[in-house]
């Protein structure tokens, strides 16, 4: 029979029955989205961004059939060095905990693996979204429709820059889902500080964030996500022009080649980093850093509010 049963790290599972800040972290970047061994060193540093803050990092993944949320030492190394683990949307949980596979989390699994533990906030890179032509071949992540049924505060720089952006947030908002800009009145652009499209809410602390979220509490109503969006350093972006040209390129080449569906994600990204010299992959971590700061001060900031005193008005 499989087993269902969430794995809690040690560090992890004292956090949250102490009710101290835990920040979830997804494991496809550190699999399949950065070169070994640096994606270790990433790994690791990404996990002491979230100590250093005060709040306790839970990396999550399916190791053996086993759905781990907060991996010790051993484990992460695994997820980094293993080139067998496979990539787990929310979909694909069932039938690899029951065929005793391994794999790394997409946004859609480590949201809903983090949530199920009860983690509050979570750090990524990107979101997916509505693709490029979406009106010929009708796909978009499956992150959107997830996050419209899952309480959790996503922590992202924005949607990945390859998508239809505007349709995108024009689904999460037919989807019931919160997105806040962070110190920004514009939606970021993943790899570049902003996509050119305008945000509703801008929020500029951590405490304006978790005041959102208490408020998201107390009105109940839908379990949906929050997505709190922050810009990637100008200074740290990927030129604007070379990836409007690079993307460009390599968009006509996919039609070219016949390259749907799932493959055209991939595709897209790795002609991006091959074309910027890997520019848009240090553009990638510079934002999941940045990304990582700001879920732990979140989630102190939430912490902190859960943990205050309730006061009657006389």
């Amino acid at each position: 029979m499989s087993d269902t049963t969430l794995h809690l790290s040690p560090e992890v599972r004292e956090a949250l029955a102490a009710r101290r800040p835990v920040v979830a972290l997804e494991s496809t970047i550190i699999a399949h989205g950065l070169p070994r061994p640096r994606n270790l060193a990433v790994a690791d540093e990404l996990e002491a961004l979230v100590r250093s803050a005060g709040a306790v990092p839970a990396t999550v993944a399916v190791l053996d059939g086993r759905p781990h949320v907060g991996l010790v030492k051993d484990q992460l190394e695994r997820v980094a060095q293993d080139k067998s683990l496979t990539k787990l949307g929310q979909r694909d949980l069932a039938p690899a905990l029951a065929a005793g596979a391994s794999g790394a989390t997409t946004v859609s699994a480590t949201a809903f693996l983090a949530a199920r533990a009860g983690i509050r906030v979570f750090a990524t890179g990107g979101l997916g979204g509505v693709h490029r032509g979406w009106t010929e071949i009708q796909d978009e992540s499956a992150d959107l429709r997830l996050l419209a049924r899952t309480r959790i505060t996503v922590v992202c720089a924005g949607v990945k820059s390859i998508l239809d952006v505007p349709a995108t947030l024009q689904r999460l908002e037919t989807l019931g889902v919160g997105i806040l800009g962070y110190g920004t009145e514009h939606f970021p652009g993943f790899y570049l500080s902003s996509s050119g499209e305008r945000v509703d809410w801008t929020v500029r602390t951590p405490e304006e964030v978790a005041a959102v979220m208490g408020a998201q509490d107390a009105l109940g109503g839908p379990e949906a996500a929050l997505v709190v969006a922050q810009p990637v350093p100008e200074a740290e972006q990927l030129d604007p022009v070379l990836h409007d040209r690079v993307l460009a390129e390599a968009l006509v080449e996919c039609r070219e080649r016949g390259i749907r569906g799932q493959a055209v994600t991939p595709f897209l990204l790795d002609q991006l980093m091959r074309r910027t010299g890997g520019a848009s992959l240090e553009a990638n971590v510079a934002a999941v850093r940045g990304n990582v700061r700001l879920a732990a001060r979140i989630a102190i900031a939430a912490a902190r509010i859960e943990a205050a005193p309730v006061t009657e008005d006389l």
